[in-house]
């Protein structure tokens, strides 16, 4: 069975790059590697509801952290076939992002983590203990600035006409507050083991050396 390693971080934040980085380091290495990216837009119903709530087209569900967290978990419960198979088949698996963020953003929706919500408990019951997701087996936690991450959230939907600015993406407060509650769940380590990796002047991430065993 392959190892479950999940990368989190705000939009912005380098996760494709880090992802990238790190594929390439282990398949150098020998090992067999797959990737995946949640939400799976594209490929399953959840996903592209998830798509539609983030930009206003499901009505006032949008409002519902509850409600937009459970799409976000459905999808991921949809994935859990797909996941088995991969993590039978490869030495890593590699996610950007997981349940993690759904703790994350839910919460910073609420108030952040100056407010005690339970909200990353209610996410766990949901989708480990009642929808069965795998649990990772280590997370990585992008650290990047916030305003430097939203800075490249922006110029990325400059460039890319289908890329606009979701709700999440444009609300600089949530954003903010979002950070905050990743760092309350790595230090808590929520789900797992957490390692805070935070970019140089440059923008470059050293990742340890034992992130797969």
């Amino acid at each position: 069975m392959g190892t479950l390693i999940v990368i989190e971080g705000l939009d912005g934040s380098g996760k494709n790059t880090l992802a990238r980085q790190l594929t390439d380091r282990w398949r150098a290495e020998g090992r067999t590697v797959a990737t995946l990216s949640f939400p799976r837009y594209g490929a399953g119903i959840h996903a592209d509801l998830v798509r539609d709530a983030l930009y206003g087209r499901l009505g006032d569900l949008t409002d519902s952290v509850y409600g937009s967290a459970l799409l976000f978990a459905l999808d991921r419960r949809d994935a859990i076939g797909q996941l088995r198979g991969l993590l039978a088949a490869h030495d890593i698996v590699l996610l950007d992002r997981y349940i993690a963020s759904n703790a994350a953003y839910g919460a910073a929706r609420l108030g952040g983590p100056d407010v005690d919500t339970g909200f990353p408990e209610w996410i766990r019951a949901l989708e480990v203990d009642r929808f069965g997701v795998p649990v990772p087996d280590r997370q990585l936690l992008l650290a990047t600035a916030t305003d430097v991450a939203a800075d490249r959230a922006r110029a990325r939907a400059a460039e890319q006409v289908h890329r606009a600015l979701d709700t999440f993406e444009s609300d600089d407060a949530l954003q903010r507050r979002t950070a905050a509650m990743y760092r309350q769940l790595a230090d808590a380590e929520y789900l797992s083991r957490w390692t805070v990796l935070a970019p140089g002047p440059d923008g470059s991430v050293t990742a340890p050396a034992d992130l797969a065993g």
